[in-house]
């Protein structure tokens, strides 16, 4: 089919959203994420297909920054609000608007895009490589304790509203930022993101709750965590449950404080933690971290739009000087040979006609981009090719990152 394909006006925006609510099934969402999503949508950056009268295709980016290895953060376009009508599958609507796009991010000075996907298997077709991954934590409460670090009870941990206590749960959440690879800077109106909590979607859970962590010595919020509770009774007794939606802590002793205060909440026998980074201090704080029973599962998935500046946007942990044979069909600009050189305090990447060294391809590089996915594990897999015996270790040590990369939200 002909694919009329054109930005979304503002007054559209409810007809657009109702198709990409047909997409993913045709269950209404929530009037209060409704209207979040509403107020989030760039409709600037937001696609139709029409076929006639009719949307029959959608898709959206937001304007973020994310964090990369070295603190730098990165313009970055959150691919979003991605759909085509049930009528219209595999007819090529899909692939018109990643064309499009990926055309649209890359004129408008976007090294990377950046998505979570519904369906991981669609994306690795339009260069799109695995990134981060989350983790998910189910702790038996009752027969696992945590082991503090010193200091864990010099802070105070406070109950308090989590809209009074937003300002200084996004300022904990901004100092983390940079340390971390693949956390978003925060634009206006996602702060609001954490404290969605719809009646309708509680299911029998408590309304959200917050705490903050604060030095006893000066009063400084050092951490929070935004919770609910779950309560449930059985013959015996009690057997609620705690469900962690987020917890930060600038410093060690607060985030011990923190998990510990989760832990012993009245009448719960256990903790449920999403969304956290596969490589959370908490794992080495349980005394038995079997009955944490971690299990994981894919994030964040990068698409290296321009591929040479996105490479000389981050650092590179160890020294790297590699020539990479890239092949990239979606966004034929990025193929062929380029030569990274980098360390600590820098990087180039250049275009050379030096032998390659690594053959590979985009999407590869895109899962190695933010250090969490190694490419010697891809290697493993036969999906980087060593051409000089050592690239691949040079490489490897080079884009390793101190910490696992880590989405703390959908979008």
């Amino acid at each position: 089919m002909a694919h009329d394909i054109r930005v979304l006006r503002p007054e559209e925006w409810d007809v657009w959203y109702d198709l990409l609510e047909l997409a993913f099934g045709g269950a209404p969402q929530v009037a209060e994420a409704r209207a979040l999503e509403r107020f989030l949508t760039e409709t600037e950056r937001s696609l139709g297909v029409w076929d006639g009268e009719s949307w029959v295709g959608a898709a959206s980016a937001y304007s973020f920054r994310v964090s990369v290895p070295g603190g730098a953060l990165v313009p970055a376009a959150g691919v979003t609000l991605v759909g085509v009508a049930p009528t219209h599958r595999r007819r090529g609507v899909l692939t018109a608007l990643m064309r499009r796009q990926l055309d649209d991010i890359r004129s408008g000075g976007e090294p990377v895009a950046v998505l979570t996907a519904s369906d991981p298997a669609i994306y690795g077709r339009f260069g799109y490589g695995t990134a981060t991954y989350e983790m998910t934590v189910d702790v038996d409460t009752t027969r696992v304790r945590l082991r503090p670090p010193p200091g864990t009870e010099s802070v105070r941990i406070r109950l308090v509203d989590p809209e009074r206590a937003l300002a200084a749960c996004e300022a904990v959440y901004a100092e983390l930022v940079p340390s971390r690879p693949g956390m978003t800077a925060r634009q206006p109106g996602w702060e609001r993101l954490a404290l969605l909590d719809p009646e309708s979607r509680r299911a029998g859970r408590s309304p959200l709750k917050c705490v903050l962590a604060e030095r006893e010595a000066d009063g400084k919020v050092v951490g929070y965590a935004r919770y609910r509770v779950r309560p449930e009774w059985e013959p015996s007794g009690s057997a609620g449950a705690v469900e962690v939606q987020d917890l930060d802590a600038l410093e060690p002793a607060a985030y011990a404080a923190l998990w510990e205060y989760v832990f012993g909440i009245d009448l719960t026998w256990s903790v449920r933690a999403t969304r956290r980074p596969v490589d959370d201090p908490l794992l080495h704080l349980v005394s038995d971290v079997r009955r944490a029973r971690a299990r994981t599962r894919d994030s964040m998935h990068v698409r290296l739009v321009e591929l040479g500046a996105a490479l000389e946007a981050r650092t590179y942990g160890a020294p790297v000087d590699v020539v990479f044979e890239v092949e990239d069909a979606f966004c034929p600009w990025n193929a062929g040979r380029w030569r990274l050189t980098g360390d600590t305090e820098g990087a180039s990447c250049v275009r050379t006609g030096d032998p390659a060294e690594l053959a590979l391809s985009v999407g590869e590089l895109g899962s190695a981009y933010l250090g969490g996915v190694t490419l010697a594990s891809l290697a493993g897999a036969g999906r980087i090719t060593e051409l000089r015996p050592g690239a691949l270790r040079e490489a490897n040590r080079a884009f390793a990152s101190d910490l696992a990369p880590w989405l703390p939200h959908g979008f």
